[in-house]
């Protein structure tokens, strides 16, 4: 079983050596490699949760060298449970952009570039999940942000090549401080590996401990989003493609929050950073949620909730207890899901329309009925609206605030259901604007002519989607709603891997206990 735990690493790194080989040629093929590899890594990921939630870690040594020597990969509840739904939803995205065909925009190009990029980055995150050492983990931010780069700059319209520059300067930036906190890490322990260092850490001066927990904080919070740190995502992610700005949206952030649960639970519990992590989340809400409210434009509005709603996550790392980091999980895995979804939806209707801009829209609820379930579903679960999964992720958060007591995690509550009733406010502002009102419903099915770049291809809007678009988009809304049926069960393991990470030794036992 152990042998498994490579697998979704390996396969889509294979997949895309065999796609760049093939080049241009042979379209259709390559589109049923990458829906088949996906396919595969998502049933390999079923497979590794069930085998983890039974048997505790699996640990695989790459190339035979065990831990510390070599690089391993551990994938015990929390990795597989989000390796699981990151295979999910990357699986239905590649099904979105094969129906909108990406790969055909490419007929000018010497390679096909758009799914060997795409795999990539599903292989860095991956990776990123199951990693067992530092430096692997900075290896797999490398690899994901290398497949990222790609797609943001798709196309290379000036508005994509002006964001992919301040994404890769935001991007070199937090990877300098990683590699900075990696040196001093080496150099005060003497190693890379997780287990390692999470026995080796209580021995080490306070200040070397809190040195290498902020340089690392400060390169995770960049890759996540958190404020001040966010400002580069709204005006980045809304110019790439719809597939890829949906990945972004739903995971590339979520790999920064993971890191920051897996080594503040790990390597500094209950440390005198989850303060800070409290004040940051709360910053993080409130400002996302306040520019969120500002936007007039669809995409834009959904970056800003997407680094509004990073801020619950980091509030359940900051109180450094299980109840806590239980409702993070949950939410990182329900955030997922709901935030891939809406950034699929907005491709659809720029699609449709021509445009994302509310300004330029209206009348979508009779026009395309269908366009307007799939993004009301998923915005209201966003939103909180009782029973979905957002407001049992919530709900878990609001729980572990109350027990945790003191005036900072109260407050953290309060804003946390400040920033809930605003993010319903922007919503249904777009809603009413763009969906319900009827003042332009007669630009559906025409050629719509943007004032501006927006970075976006020239879209010729049409009367008609094709059927799979809907059916992947509907795919990834009926995973989000399982959220809220399976909330006992998906609770419950969310409470399992916390108290698995919490507990620490189950984890190092995994790791270096054959060597003991």
């Amino acid at each position: 079983m152990e042998s498994l735990v490579c697998l979704p690493v390996l396969l889509p790194l294979l997949a895309a050596g065999v796609k760049l080989a093939i080049g241009g040629r042979l379209r259709r093929l390559q589109s049923l490699i990458s829906l088949v590899t996906l396919g595969v890594s998502l049933a390999v990921s079923v497979v590794l949760l069930v085998a983890a939630e039974s048997r505790g870690p699996l640990v695989t040594d790459i190339g035979g060298w065990p831990s510390p020597i070599g690089i391993c990969l551990v994938a015990d509840r929390l990795s597989t449970l989000v390796l699981v739904v990151s295979s999910a939803v990357t699986f239905c995205v590649m099904v979105y952009s094969v129906a909108n065909a990406y790969d055909e925009q490419e007929h000018d190009a010497p390679m096909a570039i758009f799914h060997p990029a795409f795999l990539v980055m599903v292989a860095g995150v991956a990776d990123a999940f199951l990693s067992g050492d530092l430096f692997n983990m900075f290896v797999a931010f490398e690899l994901l942000l290398s497949g990222s780069y790609v797609l943001l700059t798709f196309g290379g319209t000036d508005a994509r090549i002006r964001a992919g520059a301040t994404y890769t300067l935001m991007a070199l930036a937090s990877s300098m401080l990683f590699l900075v906190a990696l040196a001093i890490t080496y150099g005060a322990t003497g190693t890379l590996a997780l287990a390692q260092l999470a026995e080796r850490f209580p021995g080490l001066p306070e200040q070397v401990k809190l040195l290498v927990e902020l340089t690392l904080l400060l390169a995770f919070a960049i890759k996540a989003a958190i404020f001040p740190m966010s400002a580069w995502l709204p005006d980045s992610y809304p110019t790439a493609p719809a597939p890829a700005t949906a990945v972004f949206a739903g995971l590339l952030t979520k790999v920064g929050v993971y890191s920051i649960i897996r080594l503040e639970a790990l390597l500094f519990p209950g440390g005198p950073v989850s303060t800070l992590l409290m004040w940051l989340a709360l910053a993080t809400m409130l400002v996302g949620v306040l520019g969120a409210v500002a936007q007039t434009d669809l995409k834009r509005m959904l970056s800003f909730t997407l680094v509004s709603h990073i801020g619950y996550m980091v509030f359940g790392v900051g109180l450094s207890t299980r109840a806590g980091m239980a409702g993070a999980i949950f939410y990182v895995v329900h955030h997922i899901t709901v935030q891939t979804s809406l950034f699929l939806v907005a491709g659809m209707v720029e699609r449709r329309t021509g445009t994302t801009s509310v300004t330029g829209l209206g009348g979508l609820m009779k026009a395309t009925p269908v366009i307007a379930v799939l993004f009301f579903v998923p915005a209201m679960n966003l939103s909180g609206i009782p029973p979905m999964s957002g407001f049992l992720g919530k709900l878990l958060l609001v729980q572990a605030g109350l027990a945790a007591g003191g005036w900072l995690p109260v407050t953290l509550v309060a804003a946390g259901l400040v920033t809930s009733l605003l993010t319903l406010y922007a919503i249904a502002k777009v809603w009413n604007r763009a969906f319900w009102s009827g003042v332009r419903a007669e630009r559906v099915g025409t050629v719509v002519e943007s004032e501006e770049d927006t970075g976006e291809d020239p879209t010729v809007t049409t009367t008609s989607l094709p059927a799979a678009l809907a059916v992947s988009v509907t795919a990834l809304v009926v995973l989000g709603l399982s959220f809220t049926v399976l909330a006992g069960p998906l609770s419950a393991l969310a409470q399992r891997a916390a108290d698995e990470l919490m507990a620490r030794e189950p984890y190092i036992t995994a790791v270096l206990g054959r060597q003991r």
